[in-house]
Order: C-alpha cells, then sequence, then structure tokens
C-alpha cells in the first residue's frame, strides 16, 4: 500500500529548536518523530511512501534516504514553496495511481491501527475518510460531527468561542481515493481543512470519520513536545525505543558510561556514547541523546537534551529541552527553559 507524509512545514512554532532543524526530524526519545511514523507504517503494510520536502528539505532526504534502512521505499517531492497539505497530496497524484492511500504529518506520534481504519474506509466505500479523536482543546484542531453510520456531517476548521460544537478532532491522518484528488485544482495553494473538506460536504460526497482510542498528538509546539515525551515515557504510546531497557523504566545504551555514585532514577533514556560523572543525578522523565554528558554535581530533571549537550558542574535544569551541541555553564538552575547555541544557528544562515 502508499502512503504520504507531510514533512514541509516550517514549524515556526517549535523555533528557536526548529531554526536549524525541520520538525519532522524533532527527536523523540532520541528518534525523529518522522522515524516513528514511517515504522508506524511499515506495521501496517504501508511500505511504499512519499514524502514532500521544502524547509530544509535535504536534511529529511539525508537522514532518510531511499528508505531503505528502515524497510520501506521513499520516494521525495521536492517543493519550491508550500503549497498547503491538500495541493502538496495533488502534485503526487500520479505516485499512488488508482489504489486507495493514506496520508499522515510528518510532525505526528500515533500508534494507530492503520489497518483497521483502511478496511473502514473500504466497507463504507467512502471517497475520502479522517481518522477522529477526542481531546480538550477543539480550538487547536478541526472539529466534526458524525452520524450514526460515521458519515461526516459538519467540518469545522480551528473553531473560535461558541461555534465550538465538538470535542471530536480531526487528526490529520486521511484514507483517500485516487478520485478524490479530482476536486483538488492544480498549481495552487490549497488546504484540506479550509477549503476541501467544507467543498465534500458540501456537494454532499461520502465522507466517514474513525473514531478511535489509540494514541495521537500532533507534535506542535513545545508544550505538546514534551507532553509526548512524557506520554512516551509513561508507555502511553506504544512506540520503540533505540536503547535497551537495562532496568525497568530504564533505556540506557550500551556504550553509556555511567560512574557508580551517579543517581539515576526512572524513567529516563540514555543515549549512545552518553557520560553520566560521580555525584550526578538524571531524576525522572529525562532524555539525554546521543553523546551528552552530564558532570559532577549537575541535575537533570524532567528535561530532554539533544545530542551532544553537555550539563556543566553543580547545574540543575528541571523541565527543559536543550538544543544540540549546547554547553550549559556551572552553577545555574534553570527551570522551564529553552536552550540553544545561538552560534551555531547564526553559522546555518538563519
Amino acid at each position: 500500500m502508499k502512503a504520504m507524509i507531510l514533512a514541509a512545514g516550517v514549524g515556526s512554532r517549535m523555533h528557536p529548536l526548529t531554526r536549524t532543524l525541520p520538525k519532522p526530524l524533532v527527536p523523540i526519545v532520541n528518534r525523529p518523530v518522522m522515524e516513528h511514523i514511517v515504522a508506524l507504517l511499515r506495521k501496517h503494510g504501508f511500505t511504499d511512501i512519499i514524502v514532500n520536502v521544502h524547509y530544509l528539505g535535504d536534511q529529511i532526504v539525508e537522514y532518510f534516504g531511499d528508505g531503505s534502512r528502515f524497510g520501506v521505499r521513499i520516494t521525495y517531492s521536492r517543493e519550491d514553496r508550500l503549497w498547503g497539505d491538500a495541493g502538496s497530496v495533488k502534485r503526487c497524484e500520479d505516485f499512488f495511481g488508482n489504489e486507495t492511500f493514506l496520508v499522515i504529518g510528518g510532525d505526528d506520534l500515533a500508534d494507530l491501527d492503520l489497518t483497521r481504519f483502511v478496511e473502514n474506509h473500504r466497507q463504507k466505500k467512502a471517497l475520502a475518510s479522517i481518522a477522529l479523536s477526542l481531546v480538550d482543546d477543539p480550538a487547536e484542531y478541526g472539529i466534526v460531527l458524525i452520524n450514526e453510520e460515521g458519515r461526516i456531517t459538519r467540518f469545522m476548521e480551528k473553531p473560535r468561542g461558541e461555534v465550538i460544537f465538538s470535542n471530536t478532532a480531526n487528526t490529520g491522518v486521511y484514507a483517500f481515493e485516487p478520485e478524490a484528488l479530482e476536486m483538488i485544482p492544480r498549481g495552487v495553494f490549497y488546504l484540506f481543512g479550509k477549503t476541501f473538506f467544507p467543498q465534500m460536504l458540501e456537494q454532499k460526497r461520502a465522507i466517514y470519520g474513525h473514531l478511535t482510542a489509540s494514541y495521537w498528538m500532533d507534535v506542535g509546539n513545545l508544550a505538546m513536545y514534551q507532553k509526548v515525551h512524557l506520554d512516551a515515557l509513561g508507555g502511553r504510546v506504544q512506540i520503540d525505543f533505540p536503547d535497551p531497557e537495562r532496568q525497568k523504566y530504564q533505556w540506557v545504551a550500551q556504550s553509556a558510561v555511567i560512574d557508580p555514585s551517579a543517581k539515576i532514577e526512572y524513567p529516563v533514556v540514555i543515549g549512545e556514547g552518553c557520560r553520566v560523572h560521580g555525584g550526578a543525578k538524571v531524576l525522572e522523565n529525562s532524555v539525554l541523546g546521543p553523546g551528552c554528558s552530564i558532570a559532577p554535581g549537575a541535575v537533570v530533571r524532567q528535561s530532554i537534551l539533544w545530542e551532544d549537550s553537555h550539563v556543566q558542574e553543580d547545574t540543575r535544569l528541571e523541565r527543559c529541552v536543550v538544543g544540540r551541541g549546547c554547553h550549559v555553564k556551572s552553577n545555574a538552575a534553570i527551570f522551564d527553559g529553552v536552550i540553544v547555541d545561538l552560534s551555531n544557528v547564526a553559522d546555518n544562515g538563519v
């Protein structure tokens, strides 16, 4: 089966972390979020994948290559400018041919049963189907109403105030028949939520919703990024961790070096080549990316450190995200912060 991963966006809500890294490569427990999506697609038989790229797209192409390392085949649609999600899918219609196909966001984390979703789509003889999830804040999403048969009767993109009529949200995971693409004009910026789905409803086309209790999170901003780590470490989403579970809820790479006097709580992830020095503490809900070091007396709690970050002596980090290659100075206490290397941003011309 064929699928498309949407990966062209700028990821502005994740700045400054995404100033030099495209959002699909942002790490979740030391794997790019899009790698988790590729694994989900492969699990459900979607082995022929096209990915649209634009912002820092060369990094995505370099990391995933032709997909063979991940057990799939990946083709790329390089965009000279942003075309919107529907416009981007339209540009790839020759890739899909005459088959039912799937569309999913490259910055989502999910363990949806995609096999069941597509089966439901086909049983309903739908032209388009949307995977749906119940959410706490409907204003951030497209929301829908469905009838007893699962057919969508109302759709509104990011409603406000008194117009919020549902907490059933569009996850951005879609199944389409190729005929659906006939409704999308060529060569224009076009959005599913703003135009395409309302147009389908107006024309009384067969569009269905599939409500799922599986995990889904749009990793759209810093708060969501931190929340998705808490969910992954707490076992609320079924994904593979890159490192073995040495002890219960402690995923530690074989090459990591941990001094016997260091304190390691759980759940934590400690990546390849990390070094935790004597007297240091890595406390609950923390993730150390590959090559990180925690100096003597330093404390890391509920924080996410990207690759090659270093926390110097007697420094305390709580609820922080530390960008790639950062050195956090000694004798500091930082709470609820985002720490990036601004010289690295400048070097990349951003």
